[in-house]
């Protein structure tokens, strides 16, 4: 299985464990156990610490795909796209010395 897809598949089971909260405390307001108030806040806060715990693991999994890259010796993007600019800097300094070079003969 695919990272990606294990990744995907985890926050899917987040987003379900996060409507079953929601339903679960509209079960409380109705038999009257919560107020409203108490409610909203509480999905407020749930909804927080979802979300930071989503950033958090969003953070750990770049982390860990960098450190996967790195032993692979495979560049990352910023990497690649130094190299890119050298290249053609070098392209472009060789076509004005080899441009040079014909004008003069």
């Amino acid at each position: 299985m695919v990272i990606a897809e294990i990744v995907k598949r985890a926050m899917l089971a987040g987003l379900g464990a996060q409507e079953k909260a929601k339903e679960f405390i509209d079960e409380l307001v109705k038999a009257g156990e919560l107020s409203k108030g108490e409610a909203a806040n509480l999905v407020k806060e749930w909804s927080s610490k979802a979300e930071q715990s989503t950033k958090d693991v969003d953070v750990k999994f770049k982390d860990a795909a960098a450190g996967v890259l790195e032993k692979l010796n495979i560049p990352s993007k910023d990497e690649f796209e130094k190299l890119e600019k050298k290249v053609q800097n070098l392209s472009a300094r060789l076509r004005k010395l080899e441009g040079g070079g014909e004008a003069e003969s």
